[in-house]
């Protein structure tokens, strides 16, 4: 499908939160998949990203994932400045800013003629467990997590016991959970920790490891791998199409 592409601030509890917007630049109603990027935002790889999705049928909604703490508009560039940017920023923000940054997703997309009631997440990096973090809400039928980091450790800021780990249990869509075994951010024992805590809590859940490194998926720098890039892509297709419509 042609797509077409369109940029909204939409209103959170926490202030405006540039999003843009890929879809069919057709006529009908399609489910929706809020895709959430790396710590460095929305960079030419997450556009190509979500467009690739928008491409099969989706809208598909890419946040400025740390809107309160950046002007509108910002993307990090990915060198050593752009990560430490993006890595202070991700230790700054609760996770329970992004839970109300996630429902006013889910509210704009159903407020949307374009928009089906259904709603989907996936995500890279930080992204990965955003989506993750993402499927706590009930309106999430299913999130697609690619390497997603800081689960295992309970690195990132929230109220006590309301870290995503420990609330796994709540999770009710459809979960698959992606890593490279050579990535050196979410470790054997880590990955190990979150596989034990699924099972331990009879989450829906399909598990890959594969052999790449961390940020495989990323179409610039050294390690991107574009065979597993493809295979993840026409995975995700598939599970939203099954979950989703």
């Amino acid at each position: 499908m042609i797509t077409t592409t369109e940029i909204h601030d939409i209103k959170t509890a926490t202030g405006l939160m540039r999003t843009t917007l890929y879809r069919p630049d057709t006529k009908g109603q399609f489910a929706t998949i809020i895709f959430y990027s790396e710590i460095f935002q929305q960079t030419a790889p997450i556009v190509r990203s979500a467009a690739i999705l928008a491409g099969h049928g989706f809208v598909v909604l890419v946040p400025e994932v740390f809107h309160e703490l950046n002007p509108i508009g910002t993307v990090l560039a990915y060198d050593d400045v752009g990560k430490d940017k993006g890595n202070a920023d991700k230790w700054a923000k609760p996770l329970e800013q992004h839970d109300s940054d996630t429902q006013a997703l889910v509210d704009f997309a159903r407020a949307q003629s374009f928009c089906s009631d259904k709603v989907g997440a996936m995500g890279v990096c930080i992204g990965g467990h955003l989506a993750y973090r993402a499927a706590l809400n009930p309106d999430i039928s299913g999130a697609f997590c690619l390497y997603p980091t800081d689960i295992h450790s309970n690195t990132l800021p929230c109220k006590e016991g309301n870290d995503s780990l420990a609330r796994t249990g709540s999770i009710k869509g459809e979960l698959v959970m992606v890593f490279g075994k050579q990535d050196p951010h979410v470790t054997k024992e880590g990955r190990k920790l979150i596989y034990q805590k699924l099972e331990q809590v009879n989450a829906n859940f399909t598990w890959l490891e594969v052999n790449a490194q961390h940020a495989f998926m990323r179409d610039e720098g050294e390690r991107f791998d574009a065979a597993l890039a493809l295979q993840m892509y026409l995975q995700a297709v598939a599970f939203f199409h099954r979950v989703l419509n």
